[in-house]
């Protein structure tokens, strides 16, 4: 159970941390879509471990490989299968954990829920999981462009140092530094932050804003299955994830009804707003503005140092922190936010297309 995500364009995780590999399977993608290998290597190396100074050093090289579903290039229309196989697993670094809780980890709660656990880095728990998912966003991603939708995420908080909102950004420069913001300004203090945090063996959160644009009106559903909440789900299902906002947000609570009213306007054959408050989603359904959104990562709960807790049988205990880790998980988390956005609006983009057909 949970294990899998989607109505039509539907994904099915498997694997763990330690395990053998990791994979994906995919069913629904339109047939006849190019499925570019080179793309979906260029997202899962955005997201791999030991990317720089401010990521965790495992080093995987995350080459992948399509067992099926794929043939001369183009989707058949049947599941994909892509899998990933792990390379540098140092289950060692957490024998001495094999029996305790870590503080804020899954550690507890997967033993109670299954009864065992998979203690190395937290098994089927771990966020290595969610390069699964950044290879089949990729595909979803190449499916959205044929359609002239674009997704673009970036970092725009770490700690207390936050950047200017996406309006007056150079999105294009999101990949020009390691912690993947595009202030220049506003990048390099946050280097500089999770670098200290990082010689201090501790960790800091921050946020992953995404926008989303050429979405066209009419994507999402009434009352249970509105685009925002599924957007909201798909991002709170990511490690670490503490909170999600779409649109004026939390900010908007302080505003009156006169002042957040986005006022619609005719612009040739387009409808458009001349505020965007609502985040390009009004009843649940893409109004065709931008949609934009905010998601909060906690600190990385493994920290290198010593921290109290318990065993499983009730002991006290001390759990020491050992293994390689991310001082702070944003900046390979930006591929991550995108990869579920894109199957969110490729699921929606073709439920769509069947409730026009069904009409």
């Amino acid at each position: 159970m949970g294990n899998s995500y989607g109505t039509l364009f539907k994904i099915s995780t498997f694997g763990e941390s330690h395990g053998k590999a990791l994979g994906v399977v995919i069913d629904g993608c339109p047939a006849g879509l190019d499925i570019d290998e080179s793309f979906i290597q260029q997202e899962l190396d955005r997201r791999k471990p030991g990317q720089s100074k401010i990521t965790t050093q495992r080093s995987e090289d995350d080459i992948f490989e399509i067992l099926s579903g794929v043939f001369e290039g183009k989707a058949t229309g049947t599941p994909i299968c892509l899998v990933i196989h792990n390379k540098d697993q140092k289950s060692k670094d957490y024998s001495h954990i094999a029996d305790k809780y870590r503080p804020s980890h899954a550690d507890y709660t997967y033993d109670v829920k299954y009864g065992i656990r998979d203690y190395r880095g937290g098994g089927r728990s771990s966020a290595r999981e969610t390069a699964a998912r950044v290879a089949a966003g990729a595909i979803a991603k190449s499916f959205l462009a044929t359609k002239g939708i674009k997704i673009s995420a970036y970092v725009s908080q770490v700690g207390d140092i936050i950047a200017p909102d996406y309006p007056s950004l150079d999105l294009s420069q999101t990949e020009s530094n390691i912690v993947r913001c595009p202030d220049e300004q506003a990048a390099n203090q946050m280097i500089e932050l999770i670098d200290s945090i990082r010689k201090n063996r501790d960790t800091i959160g921050g946020i992953v804003s995404c926008v989303a644009t050429g979405v066209p009106a009419g994507l999402g559903e009434p009352v249970f299955d509105k685009l925002h909440a599924e957007l909201g789900k798909a991002m709170l299902s990511i490690n670490a994830v503490k909170g999600f906002e779409y649109g004026s947000g939390f900010e908007g609570v302080k505003m009156k009804g006169s002042e957040h009213n986005d006022a619609f306007y005719q612009e040739e054959d387009k409808v458009k707003t001349k505020t965007n408050y609502s985040g390009g989603i009004q009843g649940g359904i893409s109004n065709g503005q931008d949609i934009y959104f905010k998601v909060a990562f906690k600190p990385v709960a493994t920290i290198m140092q010593d921290q109290e807790s318990i065993d499983s049988q009730g002991n006290p205990a001390t759990v020491s922190g050992k293994g390689r880790h991310d001082p702070c998980v944003v900046p390979r988390a930006v591929p991550i936010v995108e990869a579920m956005a894109a199957l969110v609006l490729a699921d929606f983009y073709l439920i769509n297309q069947t409730t026009k057909l069904r009409d």
